[in-house]
């Protein structure tokens, strides 16, 4: 099932070309992970997927009704202003406690309610915004730069949170991240962006992938597979999409 489907997508901001020719699809429990240098359009995609930016050419389809969260990379709140975690997640409408409470439990975060979000850890305050991110049972779930500020102990454990989440709920995921190694540890699929799909496939395949390296270096191989210890097979076929699908199966 396709739950968004960009086909030959491409968004241009006046003579400026900032996506070409994009496919993506996204299905229900599959953890997508995109990555590229700054401007590389990285943004500009996840706005054409929630619906915020048009592209100039090709298609969005989204599944009829299909539910969005979205946690932001950050989000400013005055620290003078008394705000529980729980009046937090009620803003702008009133949500029932077993919401709240599901979605506080869902991310990790379910003894924080009555917490002042204003002496909330990064971490803990990523979690809220993940708490706020499931309140609508999301079947999409896009992270923009989530951990950012985090140290990579966090980060690693923010990205397991999100793990049993795709688990428990069956949703579709998609990261955006400049913590390559740990962001790509968690995916399902990754995708190496540079105004144009350079390459996708399997966490292990994109890394080894000419392309990757020549955005990234070819030191993160080595470093992706000391969080990837459990495989034992080798890529060596370049970046072909077919062959990083299988490997992810």
């Amino acid at each position: 099932m396709k739950l968004i489907e960009l086909s030959d997508l491409s968004v241009r901001f006046g003579a400026q070309t900032i996506l070409s020719h994009v496919n993506l699809t996204l299905t229900p429990g599959e953890i997508v992970t995109i990555v590229g240098p700054n401007g590389s359009g990285k943004s500009s995609l996840l706005r054409v997927i929630i619906g915020a930016l048009r592209p100039s050419a090709g298609s969005v389809r989204r599944q009829e009704g299909v539910r969005i969260g979205y946690v932001p990379q950050k989000l400013h709140i005055d620290p003078t202003l008394p705000m529980t975690v729980r009046r937090f997640l009620s803003l702008p409408s009133r949500v029932s406690d077993k919401v709240v409470g599901d979605a506080l439990e869902q991310a990790g975060a379910g003894h924080l309610e009555s917490h002042q979000m204003a002496d909330l850890s990064g971490g803990q305050f990523q979690r809220v915004l993940l708490a706020r991110a499931l309140l609508s049972d999301p079947q999409v779930l896009i992270l923009d730069e989530a951990t950012q500020g985090l140290d990579q102990p966090g980060s690693a454990a923010f990205y397991r949170q999100i793990e049993e989440v795709r688990d428990r709920l069956g949703c579709a995921v998609v990261m955006v991240s400049h913590e390559l190694h740990v962001v790509m540890a968690s995916s399902d699929r990754v995708i190496c962006l540079n105004g144009h799909i350079c390459c996708e496939g399997a966490p292990e395949h994109v890394a080894s992938a000419p392309e990757y390296r020549a955005l990234f270096g070819s030191g993160t191989q080595g470093a992706l597979a000391l969080y990837r210890h459990e495989h034992n097979h080798s890529h060596d076929h370049g970046c072909d999409h077919d062959h990083a699908h299988e490997t992810a199966q």
